[in-house]
C-alpha cells in the first residue's frame, strides 16, 4: 500500500505547519473582526502582531512540544497540549497589551481579535491533525481482503486495542463491532464502531463472516469465556487475548503483543483472594527454607515469598542448572531482597544438617520431590530414597534446630493411591503428620534410643502441615505442555485413555493457597484445595488442537496409548473413610484422616528406607503396602502383591 510506506513526517516540518497554521487562524480573526472586509485594515499593526504571535507560538510550543506527537496517531492527550498552548500563547499576548496599556500607549491588538484568534488556532490545529489522522485509517481499510475483527470488551482495554490497530498501518485487519455483555453499553458506539450485545454473538460471527475475536477484557466470567471460545472454533474463528495490564507499556501494548488464546486461559480460574496480613505476619524478618525451589512449585512459592518482607530466603536444590536460572531471575527482579542459593540433595543428611546448622531457618517450605508417576513405578527405591527418606531427614532437621513451622507438599495421587509415586507420599504424609502428633505428645523419641528433646534439649515447637492437590498447569512434565509440543510437531497427541480426568491449578494460585494454608496450620493438618471441576483429557487435546487452527483426527490425530503402570482414570482428593472440615477460606478445607502412632509406624519406615537403600525395588513395594493399606497397585507388576500383601 503506497501511503503505508510513508515516513514519518521530521517534527520541523510539523512545527513550521502548526505556526503556518496559526498565523492563518490570526488572518482570519482580523477578517472576522473586519466584517469580512479587509479594506479598513492598517497592515503595519497586522504584520507586527502577525509577527509578535508567531514568535510567541514558536516559543510556546516549543516548551509544550506539540510538534512531537505523530499526526497520523494524534491522542486526546495531544489535542489537551494544543489547547493548553494556544491559551498560554493568547495569554501571554494578553499581557502584553496590559502591559503596553499601563504605559499609556495603545493596545498592541484588540482583544475580540486575540479571542477569535484563540478559537480559530485551536480549531484548525486540532481539525488538521484529525483530518490527516482519518486519511490514514480510511487508506488502511480500503483493502477488500482485510480480515474482519470483533472486539469482545468495550471498555478501557477494548479501546486501547483499536486504538493498537488504528496505528498498526500494515495490519490486514478491519474491527467491525464491539461487542459487550453489559447492556448498558450496547447500541452506543466507541470511535464510531458500534457496540452490539455479545449474548448474540454466534448470530454476529455468522451474519459479518468474522474472522478473528479478540477479547479485550479482563473480568469475562471464565464459564462465559469458554462458551464464546466454543462458539468461535465452531465457526473457525480464531481466538486472541491482548496481554495483562501490567504487560502493557506506558498504558498502551502493541498488536505484536495479541496472541492466540491458549488452553491456560480457559482453565484458569477466577483471581483467589487470600490473607497477606497474615502470611506477613507470620514470616515477617524470618528466614525461610524452601527445598525443591528449582522446580515448578518451588520457584513460585519463592517469588511469592519475595512480597512477605523475610529475613531470608533459601533456595535448596540438587538441580544446580534450574537453581542457576531462578537465582539470576531473582537477582533481575528483587535485588533488594536477601537470599540465598544452596545446592544439595535432601537425601544427603550431612549436607542438609549443614544447610540448617548454618542458616537456621524459622519455616520450612517442602517442595523436593520425584513427582512422575510411570517413572517412579519404574524406580521405587528411588522414590523412597527422596519423598520418604529426604522428608525424614528434613522433617528431623526441623525438629532438631527448632524450626516453628514445616509445610509439606503433598498430591491428590497420595489419595487411595494405585502407584509407587502416590504411596510413597502418603508414607511422607504419615511420617510428617504422627511426628507432629508425637511432638505435641511430649515423647519424641527414636527406636535407636536418640531423643532430640531430651538430649539436645530442644522445645518441640516445630508444627507440621502438609497441603495436597492436584496438578497445576504449565508445571514440568504435564500434560500441557507435551500436547502443545506434539501439535507443534504435527501430530500425532497422545491420550492414554478416553474417559481420564484430571483437576487443574495454576501454579500461582496453587502456592498461595499453600502459604496461606501454612500460616493457618496449626499442626497436624492435612490441608487440601478446591481444585473445582475434573477436565476431561480427551477433550482439553480436542481444545487445544482446534485453539491452533487445525481439526482434531484431520490435521493432528489423536491416539490413545493405554492407561501407564500405576494410573487413575481420575483423582481424589480424600480416601474413602475420610472427610473434610471447612476453614475460613473457602477454597481450603482440612481433612479428617487416619491418625498414625509414631512409635508404631517409625520402625516400618526405618525398615522401608533400608530396603530402598538395597535398591530391592519388589521388598520396597511390599513394605510400602504394609504401611499404605489403601495402596492398590493398578496396571503395574506390582499388582501380583497385593494379595500376597493380604495373606
Amino acid at each position: 500500500m503506497l501511503f503505508s510506506k510513508i515516513n514519518i513526517v521530521p517534527r520541523w516540518i510539523i512545527l513550521m505547519l502548526d505556526l503556518t497554521f496559526c498565523m492563518v487562524a490570526l488572518t482570519i480573526a482580523y477578517y472576522l473582526r473586519y466584517n469580512l472586509d479587509f479594506a479598513n485594515l492598517v497592515y503595519v499593526p497586522f504584520s507586527r502582531n502577525l509577527l509578535i504571535l508567531t514568535l510567541i507560538n514558536c516559543a510556546v510550543f516549543y516548551r509544550l512540544k506539540t510538534y512531537t506527537g505523530i499526526v497520523r496517531y494524534t491522542s486526546a492527550q495531544d489535542t489537551f497540549r494544543i489547547l493548553i498552548a494556544v491559551i498560554i500563547s493568547n495569554a501571554i499576548f494578553l499581557v502584553l497589551n496590559l502591559t503596553a496599556v499601563s504605559f499609556n500607549y495603545e493596545p498592541l491588538i484588540s482583544n475580540k481579535i486575540l479571542v477569535l484568534n484563540g478559537l480559530a488556532s485551536a480549531l484548525i490545529l486540532i481539525i488538521y491533525r484529525v483530518v490527516i489522522k482519518q486519511f490514514f485509517i480510511y487508506v488502511k481499510n480500503m483493502s477488500l481482503d482485510k480480515r474482519k475483527v470483533i472486539i469482545y470488551g468495550a471498555g478501557e482495554a477494548g479501546l486501547a486495542t483499536k486504538r493498537a490497530f488504528d496505528h498498526d498501518l500494515k495490519l490486514n485487519k478491519t474491527i467491525i463491532a464491539f461487542v459487550d455483555d453489559d447492556l448498558r453499553k450496547v447500541g452506543k458506539s466507541i470511535d464510531g464502531i458500534k457496540i452490539l450485545n455479545a449474548a448474540s454473538i454466534e448470530d454476529l460471527i455468522l451474519l459479518h463472516k468474522v474472522d478473528e475475536l479478540i477479547f479485550a477484557s479482563f473480568s469475562i466470567p471464565l464459564e462465559r469465556k469458554s462458551d464464546v471460545v466454543d462458539a468461535c472454533l465452531t465457526n473457525n474463528v480464531t481466538v486472541l487475548n491482548i496481554p495483562s495490564a501490567g504487560e502493557w507499556s506506558g498504558k498502551q501494548f502493541k498488536t505484536a503483543q495479541i496472541k492466540n488464546i491458549n488452553i491456560q486461559d480457559l482453565l484458569n480460574r477466577q483471581a483467589i483472594e487470600i490473607d497477606c496480613s497474615a502470611i506477613k505476619a507470620g514470616l515477617k524478618n524470618k528466614r525461610v527454607l524452601i527445598t525443591g525451589a528449582a522446580g515448578s512449585i518451588g520457584s513460585e512459592i519463592v517469588r511469592q515469598l519475595m512480597a512477605f518482607e523475610t529475613d531470608l530466603i533459601i533456595l535448596c536444590d540438587q538441580s544446580e542448572t534450574a537453581l542457576h536460572h531462578v537465582y539470576l531471575e531473582l537477582e533481575e527482579t528483587h535485588k533488594e531482597t536477601n537470599f540465598h542459593a544452596f545446592v544439595g540433595d535432601v537425601r544427603d543428611e550431612k549436607r542438609m544438617g549443614h544447610l540448617f546448622e548454618n542458616y537456621k531457618p524459622h519455616v520450612v517450605f517442602h517442595a523436593a520431590a520425584y513427582k512422575h508417576v510411570p517413572l517412579m513405578e519404574d524406580n521405587p527405591a528411588e522414590a523412597i530414597k527422596t519423598n520418604v527418606l529426604g522428608t525424614k531427614i528434613i522433617a528431623d532437621l526441623a525438629v532438631k534446630h527448632g524450626v516453628m513451622k514445616f509445610v509439606m507438599i503433598s498430591t491428590d495421587k497420595a489419595v487411595n493411591p494405585t502407584n509407587v509415586m502416590g504411596a510413597s507420599k502418603r508414607i511422607a504424609e504419615i511420617y510428617v503428620q504422627s511426628l507432629n502428633n508425637s511432638l505435641s505428645a511430649k515423647d519424641f523419641v527414636f527406636s535407636n534410643g536418640l531423643s532430640y528433646i531430651n538430649e539436645l534439649d530442644v522445645k518441640p515447637i516445630t508444627k507440621f502441615i502438609t497441603t495436597r492437590f492436584g496438578n497445576v498447569l504449565g508445571s514440568n512434565g504435564s500434560v500441557i505442555p507435551r500436547f502443545k509440543e506434539q501439535i507443534e510437531k504435527g501430530g500425532p497427541v497422545t491420550v492414554t485413555h478416553p474417559d481420564i480426568t484430571r483437576y487443574f491449578m495454576t501454579i500461582p494460585e496453587a502456592c498461595s493457597l499453600v502459604l496461606e494454608a501454612g500460616c493457618m496450620g496449626k499442626g497436624g493438618e492435612i490441608f487440601i484445595f478446591d481444585m473445582g471441576k475434573s477436565v476431561k483429557i480427551i477433550e482439553l487435546a480436542k481444545k487445544m488442537i482446534r485453539l491452533a487452527g487445525l481439526v482434531p483426527n484431520q490435521d493432528i490425530k489423536i491416539e490413545f496409548s493405554g492407561l501407564r503402570p500405576g494410573e487413575k482414570l481420575f483423582e481424589e482428593l480424600l480416601n474413602h473413610h475420610e472427610n473434610t472440615l471447612p476453614t475460613h477460606h473457602q477454597k481450603i478445607m482440612v481433612a479428617k484422616v487416619r491418625e498414625y502412632v509414631f512409635s508404631e509406624i517409625e520402625s516400618q519406615i526405618y525398615d522401608l528406607i533400608a530396603s530402598a537403600k538395597q535398591n530391592d525395588d519388589r521388598q520396597v513395594v511390599i513394605a510400602m503396602k504394609k504401611l499404605v493399606k489403601e495402596y492398590l497397585s493398578r496396571n503395574s507388576i506390582y499388582e501380583a502383591l497385593d494379595y500376597e500383601v493380604q495373606q
